[in-house]
């Protein structure tokens, strides 16, 4: 009898789920009408799906009129066959036979070259909705190489997992832009993929790290989803859920993601990657975990709550070592601030265990925190006493005017 009703439990969230369609399935309504009789590039990966896991790829592949005639891969590859960071090569897509150029690799961005004999750009990818994600910068050096040669660019718009009234973190400053922190935006911006490229392209923004080079402006279209609201995360949509990286398997796993990599990018705790919890856990062999709990437990932090963990990692730096820590989880998710779940983590373990400072053993991650975070003052400031107090109001700053700027892009 328990066994029933744990299935009934389990399946009852798809039963009431809506039903959103994403920006490939209305273009496939409207008859690929923007790529008819047009040669056609394209960025995707294996998230780039209709919600029967078709990839975009085989559809426009096969699409009457539409004459697919280039692959473009970023991070993982347009066939997820490259782990995070790997460079991904030129090569041949094994299914269509069609060429796949890299941009992650030698180049970050097509080269005018690659962009020989293309009339537009077709851009589906599953975003997560943070920053230094970076397929956002990806869409936006495509965009820009676009404009140099007057290609048109397509985004095929779907949902933020996160939903699209979350936003946290300060902009990236001067002199910290970078793959990582391509725009200045806030670490978490609440837009879906298609709103964050209508509004770089027209607040121009679109030079980044580029220091002094003018923006370009390119000819965008958005293919909106249907169905889709602002207070929705992946889990409300309806839609399968294609992991667009390694260590983005589930849906939760986009909202831990900025929840807990800022943190784990310091190595002196284990954040579940290596296990099957990624971006989920903040775990150690020197972690007691009920005093780790006790401890954030006394912070009251609204929308989260925290439980005993204690596991072996299957690979990675803690490979098959028994480690102890808190899991998290989001209960009243919109009271939640996501981004500063781990500076409280990192916070209760210091006054837990202050000969673990992490900006000692872990000093050479602190450029790329700097990088990561868009500023120093957040990693330079925190350094110090390891208090969240001194770092929320700067951390917060930017909300409010970024609030102001996104909403005039909002297409829900």
């Amino acid at each position: 009898m328990k066994r029933i009703a744990l299935v009934v439990l389990l399946l009852l969230p798809l039963a009431v789920s809506a039903q959103v369609r994403t920006g490939l399935e209305v273009l496939i309504d409207r008859n690929f009408a923007p790529l008819r009789g047009k040669n056609v590039g394209l960025v995707t990966n294996p998230s780039g799906v209709d919600r029967n896991l078709r990839s975009t790829i085989d559809i426009l592949h096969e699409a009457p009129g539409v004459n697919l005639v280039a692959l473009f891969g970023p991070e993982h590859g347009v066939r997820g066959d490259a782990y995070a960071g790997d460079h991904v090569d030129d090569a041949k897509d094994s299914r269509t036979g069609l060429p796949v150029y890299s941009i992650y690799g030698a180049y970050r961005e097509p080269s005018q070259e690659m962009l020989e004999g293309i009339d537009v750009m077709v851009y589906d990818i599953q975003d997560v909705g943070t920053r230094c994600y970076t397929f956002i910068s990806t869409l936006g050096l495509v965009m820009r190489a676009c404009a140099k040669k007057g290609i048109e660019v397509v985004v095929l718009d779907r949902p933020n997992p996160l939903g699209g009234n979350k936003i946290e973190g300060c902009y990236v400053e001067d002199g910290f832009y970078s793959f990582v922190g391509q725009f200045r935006i806030p670490f978490v911006y609440g837009m879906t993929v298609g709103e964050f490229a209508m509004m770089i392209n027209s607040e121009g923004m679109n030079h980044g790290q580029r220091g002094d080079e003018p923006h370009l402006y390119c000819k965008l279209t958005v293919i909106p989803m249907e169905g889709w609201t602002r207070d929705m995360t992946f889990l409300d949509t309806g839609l399968p859920w294609v992991l667009p990286s390694p260590n983005i398997p589930y849906p939760q796993s986009a909202i831990n993601y900025p929840s807990s990599g800022i943190a784990g990018e310091f190595s002196y705790i284990n954040i579940g990657i290596g296990y099957n919890l990624p971006f989920e856990c903040f775990a150690a062999e020197w972690i007691d975990a009920d005093a780790l709990m006790a401890k954030l437990d006394s912070y009251h932090l609204p929308g989260v709550r925290f439980r005993p963990i204690h596991y072996k990692p299957f690979y990675g730096g803690m490979q098959g070592k028994l480690i102890h820590g808190v899991q998290f989880c989001y209960p009243e998710y919109e009271k939640a601030s996501l981004t500063l779940t781990q500076f409280y983590v990192m916070q209760a373990l210091n006054e837990l265990y202050p000969e673990r400072n992490p900006f000692k053993t872990g000093k050479a991650r602190v450029n790329m925190l700097m990088k990561i975070c868009g500023t120093d003052y957040v990693m330079k400031q925190f350094e110090k006493r390891m208090k969240v107090s001194d770092i929320i109001d700067y951390w917060t700053k930017d909300v409010e005017n970024f609030r102001d700027l996104s909403s005039k892009y909002y297409l829900y």
